[in-house]
C-alpha cells in the first residue's frame, strides 16, 4: 500500500459516505442539528477503513468492503455496479481484496473494467490462461482477484520470460 493510495481511497470514502449518508442525514433532520461531529468522526473512519482496505489482513479488507458496499449502496438486488466504479479507488480496492462481491464471473468487459485494461487484454489473459474462463461464460472473479493480488513487478519478470 502506497501512502497515495491510502490518502486516495480515505478522500474518495469520506466524499462518499458524505454524499450518499451524511447530506442526506442532515436534510432529514431539518432542526439545524449539527452533524460536524459526525463529519469528523467520519474522516477518522474512512482513514481507519481505507487502512483496513489496503492493509495485510484479507478477512478485515473483505469484512470493511462488505459493510461499506452494504451502507454505501443498498438495494434488494445483488452489487452489480457499472464498469466505471471499478476504476475508482474504492472499486480497485474491492477488486483486489474482496473480487467482485456475490457473483462468481464476470463479463469480459467488466473484467477489463476490474484489472484497468482493455476488453482485449482479457481476452490475452484468458487465451494465454492467465485469466480463467467460467464455464457459464465470462471470467471467474477469484481469477481476477489472483491477478490483481500478483505484484507487478512480478508481471514484467514473467513477460520478459516468456519473450
Amino acid at each position: 500500500m502506497s501512502v497515495a493510495e491510502h490518502v486516495e481511497l480515505a478522500r474518495e470514502l469520506t466524499r462518499l459516505v458524505e454524499v450518499r449518508i451524511v447530506d442526506p442525514l442532515e436534510i432529514l433532520l431539518d432542526t439545524g442539528d449539527d452533524v460536524g461531529d459526525v463529519r469528523e468522526r467520519l474522516r477518522v473512519r474512512a482513514e481507519v477503513w481505507a487502512a483496513q482496505l489496503l492493509g495485510p489482513d484479507d478477512r478485515s479488507a473483505v469484512m470493511t468492503s462488505a459493510r461499506l458496499i452494504a451502507a454505501l449502496f443498498p438495494g434488494d438486488g445483488p452489487f452489480d455496479p457499472p464498469d466505471e466504479w471499478w476504476r475508482t479507488a474504492f472499486g480497485r480496492a474491492v477488486a483486489r481484496r474482496a473480487g467482485h462481491p456475490g457473483t462468481e464471473a464476470v463479463s469480459f468487459t467488466t473484467a477489463a473494467a476490474m484489472l484497468g485494461i482493455t476488453r482485449q487484454g482479457v481476452h490475452d489473459l484468458v487465451k494465454r490462461s492467465k485469466l480463467d474462463r467460467h464455464p457459464s461464460g465470462g471470467v471467474t472473479t477469484a481469477s481476477i482477484r489472483a491477478r490483481l493480488t500478483v505484484p507487478k513487478e512480478q508481471h514484467v519478470a514473467a513477460r520478459r520470460h516468456h519473450h
